[in-house]
C-alpha cells in the first residue's frame, strides 16, 4: 500500500521542499497539502519541491471547480506538472471552505466534479479543448505547450453517488476520514462501476485522508488528536453514528460547537463532552498512539489495505520531519 503524507498548508515553499526531499528518501509515494482558504497557493508552493526531487508525486487536496474554474485549474495543474516532470497530482472536490468564503453555493456536485475532471484530462492531452458541459463551458483552450506525462487526477468521493460516478472519469478516488469498515462499505460501490466498464478493480487507486498523531507518549498523541477533532469527517453524521453508541453520538452532535471552539483555541478540552467519549473518537477515528504502540497502527493500516485501499494519505502535524523518518523506517517496509 502506498504511503503519502499531507503537510501543513501554510508552510513556506522552502520547508515544503525540505520535507518533500526527506519523504522521497524515506520511500513515500506522494506529498499533498490541503487547499485552504487562507494558506499559500497549493500549486505554486510545490515548485521548489518539484525541482528538488525526481520520483515523489505532489499536489493539492481538494480543489473545487466552484472556487477555480476548470480551465484555470488546468493551467495551474499542468504548469506544476511540467515543472515536476509529470509528477503532479490533484484531488478534485465540489465543496470546501473557499467556495463558502466567496459566497458560492455548489450545485449538481457530482456532475460538476465529472465535468471538471473531463476538462482537466482533455487539457492534459495537449490538444485544443472545446467543452460544452451542463455546469462548465470552455469556448477555446489550446494547451499546445503541454508535453509532460499527464498528472494523476483523483476525485474526492465520500457518498454513494460520487463513489459510483468517479471511477468513470477520474484516475483514482480519495475518501476522507473513513475507518476500515467504511472503506469496506465503499469499495464494492467503486468496484461495481469498474466491472461495468470492464476494468480491473485491483488496479484502480483508492486512498484515504487519515489523521496521524503518533508521538513519544500516548498522552501527547491524544492531546494533539483532540485539538483537531473538529475537522475530522467522522465527527459528523452519518459517520459518527457508525462509530459511537446512539447515546454517545447524540452527545457529540449536540455539542458540535464545543469541538469547533477547541479547534479555534488550539485546546484539547472539549467542553460538555465526557472525556471517555472524546477518547473513543480519538481511538477509532485517528491514529493516535505512542511510539511503543506503533505496531497497532501498522495493523490498522494493514486493515485498511484488506478493506480495499491501495494507498493512505497521512495528515501529519507537529515535528513532521521526525514523523516522515519514522514512516520511512517502520511503516513503509511493513506495508510494502
Amino acid at each position: 500500500m502506498r504511503i503519502d503524507v499531507i503537510l501543513e498548508s501554510n508552510l513556506p515553499p522552502e520547508r515544503i521542499a525540505e520535507l518533500g526531499v526527506l519523504a522521497e528518501r524515506a520511500g513515500l509515494g506522494g506529498v499533498w497539502v490541503s487547499n485552504m482558504t487562507d494558506a499559500r497557493d497549493p500549486f505554486l508552493n510545490f515548485v521548489d519541491l518539484a525541482r528538488a526531487t525526481h520520483r515523489i508525486r505532489m499536489g493539492p487536496i481538494a480543489v473545487s471547480p466552484f472556487e477555480l474554474h476548470p480551465l484555470k485549474m488546468a493551467t495551474s495543474l499542468l504548469t506544476l506538472n511540467e515543472v515536476a516532470g509529470g509528477r503532479a497530482q490533484i484531488v478534485v472536490g465540489a465543496g470546501g471552505g473557499t467556495a463558502q468564503a466567496i459566497g458560492v453555493k455548489p450545485v449538481r456536485v457530482v456532475r460538476a466534479v465529472r465535468e471538471c475532471v473531463e476538462i482537466l484530462k482533455a487539457a492534459a492531452a495537449g490538444k485544443p479543448v472545446r467543452y460544452a458541459g451542463e455546469v462548465f463551458k470552455v469556448g477555446w483552450y489550446d494547451p499546445s505547450w503541454v508535453r509532460s506525462p499527464p498528472p494523476a487526477i483523483y476525485a474526492g468521493a465520500n457518498g454513494p453517488q460520487m463513489l459510483r460516478a468517479a471511477p468513470r472519469h477520474a484516475d483514482g478516488i480519495m475518501v476522507s476520514d473513513f475507518v476500515p469498515e467504511r472503506v469496506a462499505w465503499a469499495r464494492p460501490i467503486v468496484d461495481g462501476t469498474l466491472r461495468e466498464l470492464g476494468r480491473e478493480p485491483a488496479a484502480f487507486p483508492m486512498t484515504n485522508f487519515w489523521a496521524w498523531h503518533v508521538k513519544e507518549s500516548r498522552e501527547d498523541a491524544a492531546r494533539e488528536a483532540r485539538r483537531w477533532l473538529a475537522v475530522r469527517g467522522t465527527l459528523y453524521p452519518p459517520y459518527v453514528d457508525e462509530v459511537l453508541d446512539p447515546e454517545e453520538a447524540a452527545i457529540v452532535k449536540s455539542n458540535s460547537k464545543a469541538f469547533l471552539n477547541a479547534y479555534n483555541r488550539r485546546s484539547d478540552r472539549i467542553e460538555g463532552v465526557p472525556d471517555a467519549i472524546v477518547q473513543k473518537l480519538v481511538d477509532i477515528c485517528t491514529s493516535a498512539s505512542s511510539l511503543a504502540d506503533l505496531d497497532q497502527e501498522i495493523e490498522r493500516l494493514q486493515a485498511f489495505a484488506r478493506a480495499g485501499l491501495t494507498g493512505i494519505a497521512l495528515r501529519i502535524y507537529e515535528d513532521p520531519a521526525t514523523t516522515i523518518r519514522l514512516l520511512g523506517e517502520r511503516v513503509v517496509p511493513a506495508l510494502a
